[in-house]
């Protein structure tokens, strides 16, 4: 799953595109009520390989249904795990992790 993960967060930074949680579990195929748990096990993996790359944290694509266009408390939480979340505005750091991930991925 992680390398289909990898791989649909690419393209979505090459478009400059996010989506949520539940859009991402279903384009991934994951199965079961549990789907979107193992969505977010699988993005927090990611985002431990992207902070120890000093990479801007592809997790940052996932929107919260309810979460105004940010990702969830979840994300927030783990970026600041890993000494990346500092600021006190969440928009600017996503917008910011965002705005990285789409220059880097035009790159390619």
């Amino acid at each position: 799953m992680i390398e289909a993960l990898e791989a649909r967060l690419a393209k979505l930074a090459a478009l400059q595109q996010t989506t949520t949680y539940g859009a991402l579990a279903r384009d991934l195929a994951i199965p079961g009520p549990g789907a979107i748990g193992k969505l977010t096990a699988a993005l927090e993996v990611l985002m431990d390989e992207d902070a120890a790359r000093g990479l801007p944290l592809r997790a940052a694509l996932c929107a919260g249904r309810m979460a105004n266009g940010l990702p969830a408390q979840g994300f927030f939480d783990k970026a600041q795990a890993l000494g990346r979340f500092t600021d006190t505005d969440p928009q600017n750091f996503v917008s910011t992790e965002r705005d990285r991930l789409f220059a880097l991925y035009a790159e390619n």
